[in-house]
């Protein structure tokens, strides 16, 4: 029988987990006081240790440190009284199996406990000389954002940041890439070296070679000194590939040398030049497609694919809209020397409902000029970019087309068929119609978001149940549906 320990000083918060474990035949152990859990499990050897973050005299990492004291191999789930950003990458970075915030999700923390507990052991302990002394800090909270897509984001930045491995990022523009570059290199061992950051759009092909990798005196006309490049810059550091979907093939070659041997040489140079900098690449493309045209190279994509971030867009991440409108909103008061109190509730309404395709950096825009041109110290709708912009387009919402004119498209598609469809399907033409159109639309949307059924739900605006539902019936299969 496998054994699980549980340190929470409110026992209540957790029982129902608890009795939902003992139902599921797991001995459970519980205790209020740490100082006896650490007392009693070095002598017990559970299996799997659940622990409240803050306890009676431990906080932060600290209980973390002294759990993996008696045994490095257990694993260790972390539950917080608050969803925090770090919290999450803390508790991930100095070795938790996962990380959860109250109240629980019984069923997430059921799975995440069963999979922890199915695992081999010997591969995921860890290693004492990687824990830190210290705690480590996102930079100045520029990450804002408490949905459990952005939860899985902290927690994956705290698992990856203590190695040297290449990340890709990849999301929409705007939705953040760079801040969770910027968030990995400062809770790294790296903190105290160059963050460089790149944008590989910007530069024009022609001088983004010598940008990266610098050049000697003479190497062209012009170069009448030797220039260092960004590759040598961020020795001992990190440096960001911004967009490196847009670089051009050869310069992808240099790139995966320098991953792979983590060497070069300047533009015009014979010196082989030795760096030791980690890589972290983003891009708003579909690296797949690109890889199928020809333009982005296989062996690069995978050794830059070492660990994969996927940034959801804004309008996936629900109440952080209005969490994020509110951080913006007391930024700019204090770089504009201004007193705005809040928003209307017509303005809250419409900043929620917005569908932001810039995401982020389209909100903090907006928020920032509604700050700045703002009165009357309470942010209305008038004061929005996008509300002026939609009261120009006219009847048309922000959503797309309006929906007479979707109805006239389909319209279209069917007239030409409409004759043989009445026969085929006599009785049963307004039942078949509606399933095939349901079933293309659900196909349609998983491949959207790269099969993942969250995300798929809220892109559809319904249940993640009923989602599963239609992909039963429709036998879309687990593959495309993950």
């Amino acid at each position: 029988m496998k054994q699980i320990a549980i340190i929470d000083k409110n026992q209540r918060s957790i029982q129902k987990l608890a009795d939902e474990l003992k139902s599921r035949g797991y001995s459970v152990q519980n205790y209020q006081d740490e100082q006896e859990a650490l007392g009693r499990l070095g002598d017990d050897h559970p299996d799997l240790i659940i622990s409240e973050l803050a306890l009676r005299n431990h906080t932060g990492p600290e209980i973390l440190r002294e759990l993996k004291k008696l045994d490095p191999a257990v694993p260790i789930i972390i539950i917080s009284e608050h969803s925090n950003t770090q919290d999450a990458i803390d508790s991930m970075r100095e070795g938790a199996y996962d990380y959860f915030a109250k109240p629980l999700d019984t069923q997430k923390t059921l799975a995440a406990i069963e999979k922890a507990l199915a695992r081999t052991p010997s591969l995921d302990a860890a290693d004492p000389a990687t824990t830190p002394d210290q705690p480590f800090v996102v930079g100045g909270n520029r990450l804002v954002g408490r949905s459990p897509e952005m939860m899985e984001i902290y927690k994956r930045i705290g698992q990856v940041a203590a190695s040297d491995a290449a990340v890709l990022i990849q999301g929409e523009s705007g939705t953040g890439k760079e801040l969770v570059a910027q968030a990995i290199h400062e809770n790294s061992g790296r903190r105290t070296g160059p963050f460089l950051a790149v944008n590989c759009a910007a530069i024009p092909e022609t001088l983004l070679e010598s940008e990266l990798f610098g050049y000697e005196r003479g190497a062209f006309t012009g170069a009448v000194a030797r220039k260092i490049g960004k590759f040598e810059q961020a020795n001992g550091g990190t440096i960001f590939l911004d967009e490196i979907g847009d670089m051009s093939l050869a310069i992808q070659a240099k790139v995966l040398r320098v991953l792979q041997e983590q060497t070069f040489e300047r533009v015009g140079g014979r010196e082989t030049i030795t760096v030791n900098t980690r890589v972290v690449a983003a891009t708003n493309k579909s690296l797949v497609e690109c890889m199928k045209t020809g333009s982005f190279r296989v062996d690069l994509f995978y050794r830059l694919k070492v660990v994969s971030i996927f940034l959801p867009g804004l309008r996936e991440r629900g109440d952080d809209v209005m969490l994020l409108a509110n951080y913006f909103l007391q930024k700019y008061n204090y770089q504009l020397v201004k007193n705005v109190r809040g928003l209307s509730s017509e303005a809250a309404e419409l900043v929620q409902q917005y569908d932001w395709p810039g995401n982020v950096r389209e909100l903090e825009n907006n928020v920032q000029t509604a700050v700045l041109l703002n009165k009357s110290g309470i942010l209305s709708c008038e004061d929005f970019p996008i509300y002026l912009e939609r009261k120009e387009r006219g009847p048309e919402s922000s959503h797309g087309p309006a929906g007479h004119g979707l109805a006239d498209s389909f319209r279209k598609v069917m007239e030409s068929q409409f004759g043989t469809l009445a026969v085929d399907f006599r009785g049963a033409l307004y039942d078949r119609l509606v399933q095939d159109f349901e079933r293309a639309l659900i196909s349609l949307a998983l491949e959207k978001v790269g099969g993942n059924q969250v995300r798929a739900s809220k892109l559809l605006g319904i249940s993640r149940n009923t989602l599963r539902n239609r992909i039963e019936r429709f036998g879309q299969g687990a593959e495309r549906a993950r």
